[in-house]
């Protein structure tokens, strides 16, 4: 799928805006001349600079462009099953996550990922077990990311 390149810097202009909206409610530093607004404020202007941009240069050779263009894939309704169930995992996870927890959940989403994708019926899921047990393992030990433990609450490592 193919946008305008006048509509992305449109997109990417309301996400910096809103971005230097909310950096400029972070508290200052005492003491300090770098707050914690500094790195996502900058990155906030950069991001505007490419927005306006690619508005130009989208409005410059805007009739040669349609709005919105879909590839080839489109038409093959197993790429279209590829994309449903990619969105419909992150919503799954985004809607269920904290009821059913992160490490059932993540197992439930790689098993209907791997099998749209035709991974071999046997390794399903072996492979989303492991797979969900490491990326737990990382984010909850390592980087200390509080994932949700819903229905497995009382199994907590």
């Amino acid at each position: 799928m193919r946008l305008h390149d006048a509509l992305v810097g449109c997109l990417l202009a309301i996400l910096g805006i809103a971005v230097l909206i909310s950096v400029s409610q972070y508290p200052a530093i005492p003491g300090q001349n770098v707050g914690p607004s500094a790195f996502p404020g900058t990155l906030a202007l950069l991001l505007l600079v490419c927005s306006g941009l690619l508005i130009w240069r989208g409005l410059r050779d805007g009739r040669s462009q349609a709005i919105i263009s879909f590839g080839a894939w489109i038409a093959s309704p197993r790429h279209v099953l590829n994309v449903v169930a990619v969105v419909g995992g992150l919503l799954f996870y985004i809607f269920c996550a904290d009821f059913i927890g992160f490490i059932p959940i993540g197992i439930i989403i790689l098993s209907v990922l791997f099998f749209c994708l035709g991974v071999r019926p046997l390794l399903i899921l072996p492979v989303a077990l492991v797979a969900t047990l490491v990326i737990h393992t990382i984010f909850y030990k390592l980087l200390r990311v509080p994932l949700p433990w819903g229905i497995m609450q009382g199994m907590i490592w």
